[in-house]
């Protein structure tokens, strides 16, 4: 059965949401406004449940004043929260599907391209709830591949490479 990563989509979402997060920070930018934009990126990549007092103080300000920016959050925090719960494959269908309306009365451009290329793939994405599982196990085997192979600064013998490949990492 392919299943396909929620955590690429995921990273779409968060994509997303710095798009719309950037048309309003392109807006605003002033030589001060640059250091605060530092602090408010790591703040929308975490769940609220993690924010400090002064945290939740600025996206409160953020959020009063691009309410865009906190629908694109509120977007891409459930997109989290339905990949974080335990529930067959057909819940989370119906949670996506709860989304994909969420999305659609959004209307931004970069969440309904995320949406569209979710509902096509949506029944490998939705696997992930058959095991609850990823594929980021070969991933990260295939990040230190390419180290491996950065580190010999290209390949001559393509037979010795696998070889030693085998050998480090089997």
């Amino acid at each position: 059965m392919r299943t396909l990563d929620r955590f690429h989509h995921q990273q779409f979402c968060l994509e997303a949401l710095q798009e719309v997060r950037r048309e309003y920070w392109r807006e605003q930018m002033t030589l001060d406004a640059n250091a605060r934009e530092e602090h408010r990126l790591m703040m929308l990549m975490m769940s609220p449940e993690k924010w400090t007092d002064t945290q939740k103080e600025r996206a409160e300000i953020l959020f009063r004043e691009f309410p865009d920016i906190k629908t694109a959050f509120s977007l891409t925090h459930s997109l989290r929260m339905i990949f974080s719960q335990r529930c067959t494959k057909e819940q989370g269908a119906v949670s996506l599907h709860s989304w994909y309306s969420k999305v659609g009365e959004f209307g931004n451009k970069a969440f309904n391209d995320i949406d569209a290329a979710m509902y096509d793939r949506e029944d490998e994405i939705l696997n992930y709830f058959v095991n609850r599982s990823t594929n980021a196990s070969a991933e990260s085997l295939n990040a230190k591949i390419k180290h491996f192979r950065a580190q010999l600064r290209g390949i001559i013998d393509r037979k010795f490479f696998l070889f030693r490949l085998m050998k480090i990492y089997a």
